[in-house]
């Protein structure tokens, strides 16, 4: 125990272990196999790179993206550990020097990409010690998984080949199917399970519902405004919509990038290149991004449109906070989105599963309850109390009677025999002459115009709180057109009063005004200390500079988190530095001196 807690402070900075990384630190030094399920920024590396520095031999890190791998080998070796990847990346001269190197025991982990192990699997077996196998990102081997990969499946061999070497999988996000598959495909033998909290409570969550264009890009700049040269993550649904919007955010003078597979291999390493060291502060992309990041200071992660399961939104917000400071989670939820996530169900292979999964995401974004017991509870998660950090917790929903506003609406779809959608049904309340309404001479209904006094947003926010309520549903089968249904003829036809959500809206003049009059947005306390946001500052310009010197990331230099220990204790000698939060022996005699002096200099002044 006490050689685990030393090698912890030594290599890692850290005084103590998270939840269950001792125990699976040491299911692994016992060579036993593990399937290690726990939240993204919940501490999984050190699961497998703890006890790679205490077994004799190579820890062997199987992991799916070249960017992740060398963002890893980065932080290891800023921390004094030999650590180096194979892949496509390198010259043949780097891989002789890494095999060479690996053949003789110096790398304590090498990263390998799964199709790249196999061409190198006779090689390893004859010329390494392997000392253990991690499976990082381990849903991708299981078809039920949100990211299967194919080639993920011809890892069922390694037990056959290294009999006596542990596996360890690790994964963020799995439900039960995909663990058994992943213990299945994988051959583990009589794996021990570790699951962990999914609670991120970091995190904060926030659904905002039936918002334009308009209104979402004045709310992303406000999120933008709160977090100066701050990073964070804009996730789209489609290649077009990442370059509108990251164009919309340049003419806005933000630091934006777009990301999204259909761009030249090279732009997309370059973009993820400069958000990763800070050049750019927001990265507007596709679900195409994110499985390689390693980036401990997002301070954002923003969906523009419905993710299409509870799992990858889980996976997506998961990329914000990894250093667990405060992070903002913002889910714009619109019937658009819902229209086209379910014709992409209906088209995928899988229709009823992708359904089902779409619904519950549906659900998640309807709640008018706690948020995150809505999503530990999707994980198999019980939650006894409200989180108090979403906004239905902290913006319990208001309603009103809304039953004239309900009739009006199903009125003018059962008028048309139910043969339009949204755009048209709004249309029709608002007595607007569109080239729909004019062909089919919808302007003719008594319903034409009898909502004239309600703004278009509004009746997109509550067609969609119908929906959700079972007035009406979603023909997808016949372009998409509404239809009432037996609850929706009650409430027409009946006189039930229906309550509805008030609608709340943030102004972007009074937020600009509210927080033009906070004089520091983010201070930390501490008891009596209290954090100096300007020594902050300074000390984040010589991480920056070091990082530079180095060509790494900035949080690969020191993390956010140890930045703000440092800008509140103020240590002005190396042994008051050595306690600070994530400085270990390697960061203690590398840089401790530059850092001690600047705060010194910066104390004195």
């Amino acid at each position: 125990m006490e050689a685990l807690k030393q090698i912890l402070k030594s290599y890692f900075g850290y005084d103590s272990f998270r939840l269950m990384q001792e125990e699976i630190i040491k299911n692994v030094i016992q060579k036993n196999d593990s399937l290690v399920l726990m939240p993204t920024g919940g501490g999984k590396s050190i699961c497998f790179q703890l006890p790679a520095l205490m077994l004799e031999g190579t820890a062997v890190v199987i992991s799916p993206l070249i960017s992740l791998m060398k963002d890893q080998v980065e932080a290891l070796r800023a921390n004094g550990i030999m650590a180096a990847t194979l892949n496509s990346g390198n010259d043949e001269a780097t891989d002789r020097v890494i095999r060479e190197q690996c053949r003789q025991g110096k790398i304590k982990l090498l990263y390998i990409s799964p199709e790249r192990f196999m061409t190198e699997i006779v090689w390893i077996g004859q010329m390494m010690k392997v000392s253990l196998f991690a499976i990082d990102e381990a849903h991708c081997i299981s078809q039920w998984g949100h990211d299967f990969r194919p080639e993920y499946v011809h890892l069922g061999v390694l037990h056959e080949r290294f009999a006596d070497v542990p596996i360890i999988a690790l994964t963020a996000t799995a439900d039960k199917t995909t663990k058994a598959d992943i213990i299945d495909k994988l051959n583990l033998r009589d794996p021990q399970i570790f699951v962990s909290s999914f609670d991120r409570p970091n995190l904060s969550l926030d659904v905002k519902r039936g918002y334009s264009a308009k209104e979402k890009l004045n709310t992303i700049l406000d999120i933008i405004d709160r977090h100066p040269y701050e990073s964070g993550i804009i996730y789209c649904l489609s290649r077009k919509e990442t370059e509108r919007l990251a164009g919309k955010l340049k003419r806005e003078g933000v630091a934006a990038g777009a990301y999204h597979a259909g761009l030249e291999m090279e732009e997309r390493s370059r973009i993820q290149e400069d958000f990763i060291k800070d050049k750019i502060d927001v990265v507007v992309a596709t679900v195409a991004f994110g499985m390689g990041i390693d980036k401990s200071n997002v301070r954002y992660v923003i969906h523009y449109n419905l993710p299409k399961s509870i799992e990858s939104f889980y996976q997506e917000i998961g990329r914000g906070g990894r250093d667990g400071l405060p992070t903002e989670t913002v889910l714009f939820y619109n019937i658009g989105d819902l229209v086209t996530l379910r014709s992409f169900a209906d088209e995928s292979g899988q229709s009823e599963l992708n359904n089902e999964k779409l619904n519950r995401m549906q659900e998640y974004a309807e709640a008018q309850v706690c948020r995150r017991r809505i999503m530990l509870n999707y994980f198999g998660e019980v939650s006894e109390h409200d989180c108090g950090n979403c906004d239905v917790c902290n913006n319990p929903p208001q309603h009103f009677d809304g039953t004239m506003i309900v009739k009006k609406a199903l009125s003018a779809i059962m008028r048309t025999k139910e043969r339009i959608g949204f755009t048209t049904t709004i249309d029709i309340l608002r007595g607007t002459m569109s080239a729909d309404v004019a062909a089919n001479r919808y302007d003719l209904l008594k319903t034409f115009g009898v909502g004239h006094d309600v703004p278009a947003r509004d009746w997109r926010d509550y067609l969609l709180q119908m929906l959700q309520m079972g007035f009406i549903e979603i023909a997808y089968t016949e372009d998409k057109h509404l239809k009432v249904t037996m609850l929706g003829r009650e409430a027409l036809f009946g006189d039930k009063k229906v309550e509805l959500a008030m609608i709340r809206r943030e102004d972007r003049r009074k937020n600009k005004i509210k927080q033009a009059q906070q004089e520091l947005p983010m201070l930390y306390s501490n008891g009596d200390k209290t954090e100096d946001p300007a020594l902050f500052s300074v000390l984040r310009k010589l991480r920056q500079n070091i990082a530079e010197e180095n060509n790494w990331p900035a949080y690969v230099v020191m993390s956010d988190k140890t930045l703000h220990a440092l800008a509140k204790e103020k240590p002005t000698t190396l042994n008051a530095f050595s306690n600070i939060y994530g400085i270990g022996e390697y960061k203690l005699n590398t840089y401790g001196k530059r850092f001690v002096d600047v705060i010194k200099g910066y104390v004195n002044s």
